[in-house]
């Protein structure tokens, strides 16, 4: 059964504590938070101020997703603001270990994240070192976009690395999942489905989870 993971860049930012508490009571088991910089990305979402006060709603997993430049000048303003995960990109870290054992030594989960143009076989130097791996199945920087069927191939051939290495690394997909869709990125080995505009945008948000977590 994968873990739900819906991703508060699609909630309502005036009633925040109300989606917090909605999540609370749902069987999602991880909150999502994604962070934008305007420079990895061409967005920018919000920061360790906002997940501090969001940290303070939930007793759930709070899953930070860094789509930033030099993450590790703000690993330890995410660790204080309550992060339990702390993923950053592949792409913006010009020393990716040292940024794997930096989010490991504050003391939080580290995960690894990969643009849709980056190959899995990337990982395989540091894939020991980490505990998840966040695969994005769209372009990052946008909410509600539409998956790409592409990163099907991705799921399957990272979750024969993991099992052939012999690791209990998790893999997470981000951009595009929807109730259609998800049953085959579970099947092709995905632990964590990312989903925003399909939680948020539906008319009954808990009932969306629900049928995810059913799935």
């Amino acid at each position: 059964m994968a873990i739900i993971a819906p991703s508060l860049l699609a909630a309502n930012f005036l009633n925040l504590q109300q989606d917090c508490d909605m999540l609370n009571e749902s069987q999602a088991e991880w909150f999502h938070l994604d962070v934008m910089d305007g420079r990895f990305v061409p967005n920018i979402s919000y920061g360790p101020m906002i997940i501090e006060f969001i940290r303070k709603t939930t007793t759930k997993v709070c899953d930070v997703h860094l789509m930033i430049e030099e993450p590790e000048k703000y690993a330890e303003a995410f660790k204080k603001a309550g992060a339990d995960i702390l993923t950053v990109h592949i792409e913006a870290c010009r020393h990716l270990h040292r940024n794997i054992q930096q989010i490991k030594s504050l003391g939080m989960k580290a995960g690894v994240a990969l643009n849709p143009h980056t190959p899995v076989d990337s990982l395989k130097d540091v894939l020991q070192d980490i505990d998840m791996v966040l695969i994005m199945s769209v372009n990052p920087g946008f909410g509600g976009q539409s998956f790409i069927p592409k990163t099907l191939d991705k799921i399957t051939t990272l979750k024969r690395m993991i099992n052939e290495a012999g690791l209990s690394v998790q893999i997470e997909i981000d951009g595009g999942v929807t109730l259609e869709n998800a049953p085959a990125i579970i099947a092709a080995g995905a632990d964590i489905l990312v989903a925003g505009n399909t939680v948020f945008k539906s008319p009954d948000p808990t009932a969306t989870i629900a049928a995810l977590k059913a799935l």
